[in-house]
């Protein structure tokens, strides 16, 4: 039998064979589109427009056949042998071995040795030895098969197909004892190692194609008898363990951290509703598992309404926009309410108030000035679009002035109802007047304006402009999910959220109560911050790509929707079930946010966005932050 093993240099007249038929590259004019920004930003580009953060770039995307040859690189089955010029000693190859190589190595070699001892599979434990030699260093190599033996063991032998790792495969079983000892003996103990090496490497992302070699190897290369493997057809051929971009891998449309991070909300379902006594884990754990847990279940709503409004008009993109784009927050909003209120505990709706505070920070501070001071390092100097970030900024302002009305009417006046007023109606229960509902209607009907106008009747100043071209359409781009998945999915996931902010509310209390770090505080940062991590990525992501415009919509989409749709639907719930909220904040909250709109405001004047200006905005974020951290917790509390 023939080594499986074979280095690629010795593979030079077939190379040039394989290898013969590449892709065609870009045309000039499209080119410049590719250099800049990937059609799957430009395609999110015409409808991510203001006021609707939830409808993501990356839910269409273009064709795989037109994609870049970096990206395909990333979906390859490592089937093919490619001419390789660079050095494969390289600092990620060096990190497989001593993460994955040795210790896969040695599995091989002890099972190996066990076979031999068997007599009777020493023909299996000859390949193990030999591919015991290959995962110590598996790069540049090539493990093969036989066709012609295979296709005469078929046409004799029983076939039977097993599915693995999402499609079919086909393999041939010998009536032997070899065999039988080898599936007894041999594969079950190396089936448990490629899959905890499949493991860590998919959950380490950029060791990805370390996963899917393990996978292939367990899945044909073992399922095949000795005799069949050697040299012919492909089956295996590495290159590297590592590779940066497979942050952009996705998994039927889902970026793979989103699918890694999933696991996390079955943990907190188990540790949260099982250990109700805190045997095995403590709240601080539950709180912690939990609050991480909604980071994926915010990604998949926000690719469920994407998805929707995607395949949708604009009347039902909007209404879907607008019902579900801010449902991962108010879930744990209301969630919060209500268990303060049952608990007759003041203190958690400070914490909601200190929460929707913190996110109109980071959304106008935080997430702007990282956007370009990441932009900025790469492009040195960035451009956008100072008419449509004006209206941005329009909105942003009426948002916060009808927000901190109420608070700024019952400073001038002692209260929200002034009782020396003569057109003065009188308040409810929990001292709610009529300029708190007043304001609560007239916000969501300035959304809608600034819907109407962004979208649809001067949807013509949001177009982008690359190179000498104007992009505004989605180029063919592909929708991942159908409606009915999407709307299936996005009803799990509220599910999901639901039950992960009542298990944040019931852990919450522990944090709350120590005494060295204030509450406003905890929900200034963790609980504000947390929901908004997959929009902090986009962000980034758009700066990279010379999108600042983009990126800075993305964290005044967020300000604009807390204002004008989750506070208005806060003060109505508490309408038809008084649990106490009302729309009073504290001087630090009110003086931090009116401060940090006007800020940035100054800073979008210009047009134009360098590494500098994200500096100011950042550090201004953590000296707010700072006077959260130092300042008393609420009265009460």
């Amino acid at each position: 039998m023939q080594l499986p093993v074979m280095n690629s240099s010795q593979q030079n007249a077939r190379l040039s064979t394989d290898v013969s038929g590449q892709q065609q590259k870009c045309s000039h004019a499209s080119a410049k589109i590719c250099n800049g920004v990937s059609a799957a930003q430009l395609s999110g580009m015409s409808v991510r427009q203001f006021g609707f953060r939830k409808w993501k770039s990356h839910v269409t995307e273009r064709p795989f056949e037109d994609r870049s040859e970096v990206v395909k690189e990333l979906y390859s089955e490592l089937t093919s042998i490619k001419p390789h010029t660079g050095s494969l000693v390289t600092c990620g190859n060096v990190v497989y071995v001593f993460l994955f190589g040795w210790w896969v190595s040695l599995a091989y070699f002890l099972v190996g040795i066990l076979l031999f001892l068997t007599v009777t599979g020493a023909s299996y434990g000859k390949l193990c030895l030999k591919l015991s030699r290959y995962f110590l260093w598996p790069f540049g190599k090539a493990i093969h098969q036989i066709g012609n033996t295979l296709r005469r063991c078929c046409e004799q032998q029983p076939q039977q197909l097993l599915y693995r790792a999402g499609f079919w495969v086909s393999i041939t079983l010998s009536y032997r004892l070899p065999t039988y000892v080898w599936l007894l003996l041999g594969y079950p103990p190396l089936v448990v190692i490629h899959s905890l090496a499949c493991f860590f490497s998919w959950i380490l992302v950029f060791t990805i194609p370390v996963a899917k070699m393990h996978v292939r190897t367990m899945s044909v290369i073992l399922l095949l008898i000795p005799e069949d493997v050697s040299e012919a057809k492909s089956l295996l051929c590495c290159y590297q363990a590592v590779n940066w971009y497979y942050y952009k891998y996705t998994v039927d449309g889902i970026n793979v951290f989103a699918v890694n991070l999933l696991p996390l909300v079955i943990i907190a379902m188990i540790i949260g509703y099982i250990d109700k006594e805190n045997k095995y884990a403590s709240s601080d754990v539950k709180f912690a598992v939990a609050v991480s847990s909604i980071i994926p279940l915010s990604y998949y709503i926000g690719m469920g309404i994407a998805s929707i409004s995607a395949q949708s008009n604009f009347a039902v993109g909007a209404v879907v926009n607008a019902s579900f784009g801010s449902i991962t927050e108010l879930t744990f909003y209301i969630t919060a309410l209500l268990r303060g209120h049952q608990a007759a505990n003041p203190c958690l709706q400070e914490v909601v108030k200190s929460t929707l505070t913190g996110t109109l920070l980071g959304c106008t501070l935080f997430i702007p000035g990282v956007c370009m001071i990441i932009g900025g390092l790469k492009h040195s100097e960035q451009t956008f679009n100072s008419r449509s970030t004006g209206v941005s900024s329009a909105l942003l302002f009426i948002s916060v002035g009808g927000v901190f009305a109420p608070t700024l009417f019952s400073k001038a006046y002692g209260s929200l109802v002034c009782e020396a007023c003569t057109n003065s109606t009188g308040g409810n229960s929990t001292g709610s007047g009529p300029l708190v509902y007043t304001v609560s209607a007239l916000l969501p009907a300035a959304y809608i304006i600034g819907l109407i106008f962004t979208l649809k009747t001067h949807s013509h100043i949001y177009d982008i402009h690359v190179g000498e071209g104007r992009v505004t359409g989605n180029h063919g781009a592909v929708v991942h999910w159908s409606r009915w998945r999407s709307l299936l999915i996005l009803v799990l996931a509220t599910v999901l959220t639901s039950a992960c902010a009542d298990l944040v509310t019931e852990n919450i209390q522990p944090i709350l109560n120590q005494p060295k770090v204030s509450q406003y505080f905890i929900g200034v940062t963790v609980l504000a911050m947390v929901p908004e991590i997959p929009e902090i990525v986009n962000g980034i992501q758009f700066a990279l790509y010379n999108n600042i415009s983009l990126s800075l919509e993305v964290g005044i989409c967020i300000a604009v929707q807390v204002c004008m749709i989750q506070i208005p639907l806060l003060v109505l719930f508490n309408t038809f079930y008084d649990v106490g909220f009302v729309l009073l904040f504290s001087d630090l909250h009110l003086w931090a946010s009116i401060f940090s709109v006007i800020l940035t405001n100054y800073i979008f004047m210009d047009g134009k966005s360098d590494y500098f200006q994200g500096t100011a905005l950042v550090v201004v974020y953590f000296v707010l932050l700072a006077l959260y951290y130092f300042a008393p917790s609420p009265a009460g509390c």
